[in-house]
C-alpha cells in the first residue's frame, strides 16, 4: 500500500528545563488524510504542500501541535476501503478525504469522526448531507464535478474543434457513484450541439487504449476525460492515446499541462488550502453539521497551443481572449 505516516517523537526537553520553568508541550491533534493520487505524483505533492502551508497559517504545525496520517490511493478504488478502515481505527480528530468513493467508505465506518470532503460529487443526492447549506451530520466539504459542466466542455470543444460530432466520456465507474444515471440529461442535451455523447467506462490501461481507438475509427471523434483519480493517475496513457489517434480532448487542468488539448476547471490544489480552513474550525470546536458544503466559484480555461497545432486545429481568437492560461 502506498502510504506515508508523519510520526512525531516527543523528546525529553521538558525534563531538562530549569526548575520552575517546566515546559508544557501543546497537545497533539490528529488528522487523517486520503489523497487519491500516488504519493510521488506531483499532484499529490502539491496538495500536501498546500494543505500543510494553509494549516500552518492557522497555527497548526506538524510535529508541534498536529499529527497528520497521509494515505495515497494511487487511483486504485480498492484501496479506499482499506485506508478508510485504517484511519478510523486511529480515531483522529478529523479526516480530510477525497474523492467521493473514499468518503462513501468512511461514511460506512463512522458517523462521529468529522469528515471534510474534497472533490465531493452530488453530496445531497448520495445522502452524504441533508443540504448544502446545513449538512446536518459528520460530513461537509467542497464539491467539484457537476454534471451540467459537461455542456460547457462540449461548447468549448466545439469552438476549438468544430468537426467533432461524437464524444466519448472517459471515466472509471468505481470513482463516480451513480454517475451514469446523472449524466443522462447531459448526454441528451449534447444533441442540441450536434454531438453524440457516449459513456466509455474504463478500469485499466488496456481499456483506455481500446476506448480511444474505438472512438477514432470514424471521423468526428473527440474525448471528455472526467475528473476522477483514475484518469488523473493514468493521464499519460490517455494523453498519448489521444495524440496517437489525433482526437481532441477536454477535461481538468492537469491534462493540457501534461500535453492534452484543453481544460475548463477550478484550481484543485487550492481546494486543499481551503479545506485546511474547515479542518482548523473543526479542531477549534466547530461541527461539520453547521459548515456549508462549498461549490467552486471560479473556473479556469487552459489551452495547449502546441497540442492544437499537432492536431491540425486553429484555436479561434475569441477562445484565446478568454483563456486564463495558454501553453505554447
Amino acid at each position: 500500500m502506498h502510504r506515508r505516516r508523519f510520526i512525531v517523537l516527543l523528546g525529553g526537553a521538558a525534563l531538562l528545563a530549569p526548575a520552575g520553568h517546566a515546559q508544557h508541550p501543546e497537545p497533539l491533534r490528529r488528522v487523517g488524510v486520503v489523497i487519491p493520487f500516488p504519493e510521488n505524483d506531483p499532484s499529490s505533492q502539491a496538495r500536501v504542500r498546500a494543505f500543510a502551508q494553509a494549516l500552518a497559517r492557522f497555527g497548526w504545525v506538524e510535529g508541534k501541535n498536529i499529527w497528520i496520517d497521509y494515505r495515497f490511493a494511487a487511483g486504485d478504488p480498492t484501496l479506499y476501503r482499506a485506508y478508510a478502515a485504517e484511519l478510523v481505527r486511529l480515531a483522529p480528530d478529523a479526516i480530510l478525504a477525497s474523492p467521493t468513493t473514499a468518503v462513501a467508505e468512511l461514511r460506512q465506518l463512522t458517523h462521529t469522526i468529522p469528515i471534510v470532503a474534497v472533490y465531493l460529487v452530488d453530496p445531497v443526492g448520495l445522502g452524504f448531507v441533508r443540504s448544502l447549506t446545513r449538512p446536518g451530520g459528520n460530513i461537509t466539504g467542497f464539491s467539484s464535478f457537476d454534471a451540467p459542466l459537461i455542456g460547457k466542455w462540449l461548447q468549448l470543444l466545439k469552438e476549438v474543434a468544430p468537426n467533432v460530432t461524437r464524444v466519448a466520456i472517459i471515466f472509471n465507474p468505481d470513482m463516480f457513484l451513480g454517475l451514469p444515471f446523472s449524466l443522462d440529461p447531459e448526454i441528451a442535451a449534447a444533441r442540441s450541439l450536434g454531438v453524440t455523447a457516449t459513456l466509455a467506462p474504463v478500469h485499466d490501461d488496456a481499456a483506455i487504449e481500446e476506448a480511444i481507438a474505438a472512438q477514432a475509427r470514424q471521423p468526428g471523434g473527440g474525448l471528455i476525460t472526467l475528473p476522477d483519480s483514475f484518469n488523473v493517475t493514468h493521464r499519460d496513457v490517455i494523453i498519448a492515446a489521444a495524440a496517437r489517434h489525433r482526437l481532441p480532448d477536454i477535461g481538468i487542468d492537469i491534462f493540457p499541462r501534461a500535453g492534452g488539448l484543453m481544460s475548463y476547471w477550478f484550481d484543485g490544489v487550492d481546494l486543499y488550502a481551503q479545506a485546511a480552513s474547515y479542518i482548523d474550525r473543526i479542531l477549534k470546536g466547530a461541527s461539520p453539521a453547521d459548515l456549508p458544503v462549498q461549490q467552486p466559484t471560479k473556473y479556469l480555461l487552459i489551452v495547449n497551443l502546441k497540442t492544437a497545432k499537432a492536431l491540425g486545429l486553429t484555436v479561434p481568437p475569441n477562445v484565446l481572449d478568454i483563456a486564463d492560461e495558454v501553453i505554447e
